[in-house]
């Protein structure tokens, strides 16, 4: 009898072993490497054998361009749940449960601050919120940082991670496509510098909008890009689509992006960007 007793305490043992480091790895979904997350969050989330770009939040990608003392700015907004939407869950509900698990009132931070010697409006999507969809709210908060860029003349900097449009706000959310697009022809009057980031995945409305209308149209490796799905396509052109479609090689080898740039690289591709367009 000791000894199943003795097995028991190490199975135990084991158990609490598990529960202690639960968490701190992670499996990397390209290339299945079991990756400790803290050197996953020191490489900006992305993996050090393959490449691997994992979803970057809003605020870490904002860390991540800007230096230190940079200032958030029209965070204060809050959708209002116009049509009082419901379908499985109310949309109420779910605006609550997403400003509790990401901390942000909604899809989309706008900060200003330095970039290589720059000072810049940037506006992230945060895709954990309900996807990074594009409600009021986000196409309120983008095209305030666009008349801020044009108003201070400070070149402005959109990284897109979005599904889309919001459904549960209905034609309200489609309106902002034509808002933010009014807004940035307003700032390519003023001769005001866009660059416009696509992360993965950048879908939908989005796309149909301002993700694709940068002055420098820039993705992440591996991202996907696109209006409609590439099942969504397939199913209804009943055709195979061709190897990398809707991916950033593919986009860029056929016109649609001036290049693909890797997270780390990335704020130092900006930084000579500006420098190239002669911004001060």
């Amino acid at each position: 009898m000791s000894w199943f007793r003795r097995e028991e305490n190490k199975i135990e043992g084991a158990s609490e072993s598990r529960v202690r480091t639960e968490g701190l790895w992670i499996k990397c979904d390209e290339c299945g490497q079991i990756i400790w997350k803290a050197d996953l969050d020191s490489n900006l989330q992305v993996c050090p054998k393959c490449g691997f770009h994992f979803k970057l939040g809003a605020l870490a990608r904002i860390e991540s361009l800007l230096e230190p003392g940079y200032e958030l700015v029209d965070g204060n907004l809050r959708s209002t749940d116009p049509l009082e939407f419901a379908d499985l869950k109310p949309y109420a509900g779910r605006l609550k449960k997403a400003q509790h698990d990401t901390g942000l009132n909604d899809a989309v931070v706008s900060a200003v601050g330095m970039l290589g010697g720059h000072r810049v409006v940037v506006s992230a999507m945060e895709f954990g919120f309900i996807g990074g969809s594009m409600g009021a709210v986000v196409g309120e908060t983008i095209a305030r940082a666009v008349d801020r860029a044009r108003e201070t003349r400070q070149p402005l900097i959109v990284v897109s991670a979005s599904g889309g449009a919001r459904m549960m706000e209905g034609i309200v959310s489609l309106m902002q496509m034509a808002k933010i697009s009014a807004a940035l022809a307003k700032l390519d009057e003023a001769r005001v510098p866009y660059i416009s980031v696509m992360t993965d995945p950048t879908a939908g409305g989005v796309t149909a909008s301002f993700a694709m209308l940068g002055d420098l149209n820039l993705a992440e490796p591996g991202a996907l890009i696109g209006f409609a799905g590439p099942r969504v396509i397939e199913q209804t052109i009943r055709q195979k689509l061709p190897d990398g479609f809707q991916r950033p090689e593919f986009l860029r080898e056929h016109g649609f992006l001036d290049a693909v740039v890797p997270r780390k690289e990335l704020k130092s591709y900006l930084a000579r960007a500006l420098d190239f367009m002669q911004v001060r």
